[in-house]
């Protein structure tokens, strides 16, 4: 039995994970280097992916541009309002944080290990962004400290990841994972649900595909809508429609299932500042969409793995 499942949990949390690593709490702190995205720029695509504005994803981008150890100290004080906290996981959140030449990214990265209260990192990026050198780069950081790169895979659908205008298809993603192991890092990964035009075996097979891969960590959500993208003129045309939370909860307690019970679960679900918020609804209440989750895994007597464990046991 996994330690998650005898301390009394029903799927691998980041939380527990993160606590026991360290053995105390420790917290993502949001960071803003100032980097762009290859579907924004030009270089693949213009206009950046279908649902995003990054200020309604990243709390950094929604602050004044600071250094990064004045956004670090910033950072922890907001999150020292909510959590009894001392040890914190630098997060270069917003855009592709390995988009950058090796000299630009050695400096952003360097900075913020140097904060005394720093002990983690996490960085986010796409798998077309992570060439042999920048891998190189990472696989050192990794040997300092505790690293976390997460890759904005989304889908394994190349019909879906066109219509987020992605500007990458899975067997990109393929290759970053091939050229990411064995390098002292944790590999995450983002996946959407409820994307446009994926069934539910759809987005079960994107699960069946990580856990052949057997990635380190994974961060699930709905696809939810924020103003001013192209995604909002969709859902409010008709032309897409967002998922319910019955239907979600239901896709997600199967696609947790399917995951080997190592992976780390660090997200089930997403929301955005009201502010910058569309809808669907029901995700802006976290607490609810867990309760939810957690009511359906009792329910079925669910766990994560469960379809996993079972299909490799015979």
């Amino acid at each position: 039995m996994s330690d998650w499942r005898s301390s009394g949990l029903r799927y691998h949390a980041l939380n527990f994970h993160l606590r026991n690593t360290f053995g105390h709490r420790v917290q993502k702190v949001s960071i803003d280097a100032g980097f762009t995205c290859p579907n924004v720029d030009g270089t693949v695509a213009i206009g950046g992916c279908t649902f995003c504005d990054n200020r309604s994803f990243s709390p950094s981008r929604r602050l004044p541009k600071q250094k990064i150890l004045d956004q670090i100290d910033e950072g922890i004080r907001r999150l020292k309002r909510r959590y009894t906290c001392d040890h914190f996981m630098a997060y270069f959140q917003p855009a592709t944080n390995t988009y950058a030449p090796v000299e630009r990214l050695r400096e952003v990265y360097e900075a913020a290990l140097t904060h005394p209260q720093v002990v983690a990192m996490a960085i986010g990026t796409r798998p077309d962004c992570v060439p042999d050198d920048v891998l190189d780069l990472l696989e050192e950081v990794a040997s300092r400290t505790y690293l976390s790169v997460e890759y904005g895979a989304q889908t394994i659908h190349n019909q879906s990841l066109e219509w987020m205008n992605r500007g990458h298809d899975h067997e990109s993603f393929l290759d970053a994972m091939e050229r990411s192991r064995d390098r002292g890092f944790e590999i995450s990964v983002h996946v959407m649900l409820g994307l446009p035009g994926e069934s539910k075996e759809d987005m079960l097979a994107t699960a069946r595909e990580l856990a052949r891969l057997k990635i380190d960590a994974v961060k699930i959500h709905n696809l939810y809508c924020v103003k001013h993208t192209p995604l909002e003129q969709q859902v409010e045309s008709g032309e897409v429609q967002l998922m319910g939370l019955h239907d979600y909860i239901d896709t997600l307690v199967d696609f947790l299932e399917i995951l080997p019970p190592s992976t780390v679960v660090e997200r089930i679900s997403g929301e955005a500042p009201p502010d910058y918020f569309v809808g669907p609804s029901w995700c802006l209440d976290k607490p609810a969409v867990k309760r939810a989750l957690d009511q359906e895994m009792e329910r079925r007597d669910s766990w994560q793995g469960k379809a996993y464990v079972a299909a490799n046991t015979h």
